[in-house]
């Protein structure tokens, strides 16, 4: 198994940066690639970004230039330095490991940032 553990969410207002941090542990050879997804009420859930393995990168359109993925793997850690952040950024933001099969997901975190 695999278990991931966020932190760094909170309330900003809006221009504000935020870090978020997913730690992960269990069976680490499992995983494939690392991200963040993020669903707001109301909405479905949204790719925010991902980072492989190899250390390729992928952003969801809306984050795109504002929102920066990074892996510690010494830390076995994944990180989202989220600037520039606007209303609607603010959701529930989930880890997901990829596991070549079902994902998983951590508990989340909130991230609220106020006009």
């Amino acid at each position: 198994q695999v278990q991931l553990v966020e932190s760094g969410g909170g309330l900003v207002q809006a221009g504000g940066s935020l870090r978020l941090s997913c730690v992960a542990s269990g069976m680490l050879a499992r995983i494939k690639a690392m991200g963040w997804y993020r669903q707001a009420p109301g909405k479905q859930r949204e790719l925010v970004a991902s980072i492989n393995s190899g250390g390729s990168t992928n952003y969801g359109d809306s984050v795109k230039g504002r929102f920066t993925i990074s892996r510690d793997n010494a830390k076995n850690t994944v990180y989202l330095q989220m600037d520039r952040l606007k209303p609607e950024d603010a959701a529930v933001y989930y880890c997901h490991a990829d596991l070549g099969g079902p994902g998983r997901l951590g508990q989340g975190t909130q991230v609220t940032v106020s006009p």
